[in-house]
């Protein structure tokens, strides 16, 4: 399913909506129509896969939403080496249906399968499965993933933007000690591979965010963008990159987008609801923090091990003056994961909303002595910790960011 949407997204003359979207519906008794008419689009495509040793069986049908008629269907019963001749089957099926123009340079991406082997392609879905959840453990896991699928075929571009964005969050967000030249000769492979794959790009753009090479990290997520809006990586760390930087209404942009993406996403919202306040946004972003507490819940519920939910859905708590299930979820969040630098530096900003002004800052001056330039930069933008803006020790606090 990732990589015919993936596939027909690179068409111009077709509006795609996201896989995570999409998925949102897998499993619910829902009408054809419904679902055309909640996600504003003409065309929706279903269908499901069955796999029995090494045969596989899949079915589509193509479904017009204004009335519910079928457009097209079709039944694949073939052995699991030929999923991706499959796969270009039906994504060709569905153009000549829709009766789409593709561009000479549309007709050779869309053909193009991102690997020949498919225990590598099985690894790599693994791997992306892991990333998302973004803990230590699971970054950890989620690289093996990948470079698994970098052993099995090392052609595999996308295991490679994989294996890099990985290294880059281990890093940056857990002290691991990986260099960032490893990291940008790792994009380097995936980009000498496929020039044009937008994950790849992503990854470089964050790593060189993580560097301070904000001119060439700016320009390598553009890059992505342009390649693929759709790409969840390269909204929501170009969001986190644009409020670093100070350009608050791009990153409000890409967090709304990262969103829209991603129905799992905690995160996003979350920082919103730091963020909109400052652009005169306030009732908004009330409502990102009431849609950010309910998907961080839900992530705590099916993932209890992760402290990133109770970290940012403290603050968020703290933020709607419900101080007692504030100090609930931090309490949480601490007892998870006590010497994470990142759940430090939310616990700050849990107090510093809480007014526990001196034990904020205390927090602070350990965190920023230590902290990458990206997190100084966020420090320096972060709304939560307006109250101690004022302190006299808060120009302590500042010469850590110059």
């Amino acid at each position: 399913t990732e990589d015919i949407i993936t596939d027909l997204s690179k068409i111009s003359g077709l509006h795609v909506i996201a896989r995570n979207t999409a998925f949102t519906y897998r499993g619910k008794s829902v009408t054809m129509t419904q679902v055309a008419q909640d996600l504003g689009v003409r065309f929706v495509l279903e269908g499901s896969v069955r796999k029995a040793g090494e045969r596989v069986r899949i079915t589509g049908q193509l479904i017009d939403g204004n009335d519910g008629s079928l457009v097209w269907a079709d039944r694949y019963d073939r052995d699991l080496t030929d999923i991706f001749a499959i796969q270009d089957d039906i994504t060709h099926t569905i153009v000549s249906q829709l009766e789409v123009r593709l561009l000479p340079e549309e007709k050779a991406a869309i053909g193009q399968a991102p690997t020949e082997n498919i225990e590598a392609y099985t690894y790599y879905l693994r791997g992306r499965h892991y990333l998302h959840l973004r803990t230590r453990a699971f970054l950890t896991l989620a690289r093996r993933m990948f470079a698994r699928a970098v052993e099995l075929d090392p052609q595999y571009a996308r295991a490679y933007a994989g294996m890099a964005t990985c290294d880059s969050l281990l890093a940056s967000w857990h002290q691991m000690e990986i260099s960032v030249d490893d990291i940008l000769a790792t994009t380097g492979r995936a980009l000498a591979i496929d020039p044009d794959l937008a994950e790849a790009h992503a990854a470089r753009g964050l790593a060189l965010s993580f560097a301070n090479r904000r001119d060439e990290a700016a320009a390598a997520f553009a890059r992505a963008l342009s390649l693929d809006p759709n790409g969840y990586e390269a909204n929501y760390y170009f969001a986190r990159f644009s409020f670093a930087n100070g350009d608050l209404e791009a990153a409000a942009r890409h967090f709304i987008r990262s969103i829209e993406i991603d129905p799992n996403d905690y995160r996003s919202p979350l920082h919103l609801q730091n963020l909109l306040p400052s652009l005169g946004r306030p009732e908004e972003g009330e409502r990102y923090a009431r849609l950010g507490l309910e998907r961080a819940e839900k992530a705590l519920m099916e993932h209890p091990e992760g402290s990133g939910p109770a970290q940012l859905g403290a603050a968020a708590l703290a933020r709607l003056g419900e101080r007692d299930r504030a100090k609930e979820w931090l309490a949480r969040a601490m007892a998870i994961d006590p010497d994470d630098i990142h759940a430090q530096y939310n616990a700050a900003c849990v107090y510093a909303l809480l007014g526990d002004i001196e034990r904020a800052i205390d927090i602070l001056e350990s965190y920023l002595a230590h902290a990458s330039g990206e997190r100084k930069r966020w420090f320096i933008h972060d709304s939560d910790l307006d109250p101690i803006r004022d302190h006299p020790r808060y120009q302590k606090l500042l010469e850590f960011t110059r």
